[in-house]
């Protein structure tokens, strides 16, 4: 009978755990660092693939000259 007293209460306290460990959580920070973040790489991204055309374009004019 004890046995049975122990079993029920680890349940329960199983049960109460869980419900705790699905509360709604507030993501909009992260979501809103990811997306500047995201933003900021793009930026940096373009300027040096503008950097290495640029190069390119350098030596082919000095070539075709």
């Amino acid at each position: 009978m004890k046995r049975n007293a122990i079993k029920s209460a680890v349940i329960a306290a199983a049960v109460a755990g869980t419900s705790a460990a699905h509360a709604a959580i507030d993501t909009t920070s992260v979501t809103t660092a990811l997306t500047e973040a995201g933003a900021a790489a793009a930026v940096v991204g373009a300027a040096s693939l503008a950097v290495f055309v640029g190069i390119k374009a350098f030596k082919m004019i000095r070539r075709a000259l």
